[in-house]
């Protein structure tokens, strides 16, 4: 009898173990839509924000510093953001940033000038900043460690499926619609994920961290692991050449008289490669080291950016894109994934607020510096010095990760 209600016992725990495992798996395709639909947002607007401001006369130089603001706000307040995911669970950050990043892509819609665009710039980095630290948190919570890979690659595909939404939405409301519709557009998408969150439909999303898994130490604390530390050495390197595309192929693109559909499908080719180097990251996970991969990868977007100077055409163009993106796509989610690994229990989100943080200082320093650089020397020594850099790194990711 005892025997037979321990089975009974068993079987129950196994079927609420299998229904958790299966809520956990949707809320985990929902949480992906959720960021499919802010990112989309998130790249569209540094497109039409860009080309508004080529539109008003602005230069490079002008170009740089709005580029930077996406990152500014977010350097700083990206280690409290993960704290906050980390202390009331992730639902409410995810929330506020949808409502502020629906509110900052709206803001040019019905004044025009530089200004707008400035306090677009900024908004859309916070609010998005904010949306994607909780849902890297939760990605990396949800169906437990044995899923983590799984679940960052899935991310990744979804974000390179808006990376090629977000340039052609945007690309196509300018020509169509101008610019201030095209802002328009990119507002209401955010009231989506938004209105999902209101409503509290996701339930399996992770809640606060239990107090007693929380390690004491400041965000210095976490880099004492000298792994961590190298790890997010190389995911800036791909940082600084995921940055300097968004910023330099548009103006590239405009310097050989493309138009804005064309730009946005350049843009769009790095972002399809991004999507097919991660949907054959498994086979190059099983024939490859983790090392080997990530220093693979630098090195393929290091001679793509050697390449990019001599392109002349949207079709070469096009090329020379896709390969700077199979190269910076192709690293990143195993980057998100090594880190969830090593951060301390109950600091996940906080670790994931380092890494941004850390990826956008580069971020505000980099388009300043290079756009200076280029508006000073022109683009291709910035192109040349950028390529140089991410093969030198490929080469440290061979033999020091």
């Amino acid at each position: 009898m005892a025997a037979r209600r321990a089975a009974a016992a068993a079987m129950t725990a196994a079927r609420d173990g299998i229904v958790d495992d299966q809520r956990e798996t949707r809320t985990l395709y929902a949480l992906i839509g959720l960021c499919i639909a802010n990112h989309t947002v998130l790249g569209g607007s540094r497109v039409v924000v860009t080309l508004s401001a080529l539109a008003q006369g602005a230069g490079a130089g002008q170009v740089g510093v709005l580029l930077a603001l996406y990152a500014l706000l977010p350097m700083l307040i990206a280690v409290a953001a993960g704290r906050w995911s980390d202390r009331v669970g992730v639902r409410r950050p995810m929330l506020v940033g949808s409502v502020l990043l629906a509110c900052g892509a709206s803001l040019p819609c019905t004044t025009e000038g530089m200004a707008p665009l400035y306090l677009t710039a900024a908004s859309c980095g916070v609010a998005f900043s904010m949306f994607q630290i909780a849902a890297q948190n939760a990605t990396g919570e949800l169906a437990g460690p044995m899923h983590r890979s799984r679940n960052f690659s899935l991310l990744a595909l979804g974000q390179s499926t808006s990376g090629i939404i977000g340039p052609l939405v945007a690309g196509l409301s300018i020509d169509h619609l101008g610019f201030a519709w095209a802002f328009g557009v990119l507002a209401l998408i955010p009231l989506v994920p938004a209105a999902i969150l209101a409503a509290g439909m996701l339930a399996a999303l992770p809640g606060p961290q239990p107090m007693h898994r929380r390690i004491d130490g400041g965000a210095l604390a976490l880099l004492a692991d000298a792994r961590l530390r190298r790890l997010l050495g190389v995911n800036s390197l791909f940082s600084l050449g995921w940055e300097l595309q968004t910023i330099f192929i548009p103006i590239f693109g405009r310097s050989i008289g493309l138009s804005a559909s064309a730009i946005g499908a350049v843009i769009a080719a790095f972002a399809a490669a991004t999507f097919v180097v991660r949907f054959l990251m498994p086979l190059f996970s099983r024939r490859f080291s983790e090392t080997q991969v990530l220093a693979g990868a630098l090195a393929i977007a290091g001679v793509a950016y050697l390449m990019l100077p001599f392109a002349g055409s949207a079709e070469t163009l096009m090329v020379v894109s896709f390969g700077i993106g199979f190269g910076l796509g192709g690293g990143q989610p195993m980057v998100m994934s090594l880190l969830h690994t090593h951060a301390p229990p109950g600091r996940m989100g906080e670790a994931a607020g380092v890494r941004m943080s850390l990826s956008q200082s580069l971020a505000v320093a980099v388009p300043l510096v290079f756009g200076a650089f280029g508006a000073t020397f022109g683009l291709a020594p910035v192109l040349w010095a950028v390529g140089l850099c991410l093969t030198s790194g490929g080469l440290y990711a061979r033999y020091r990760l």
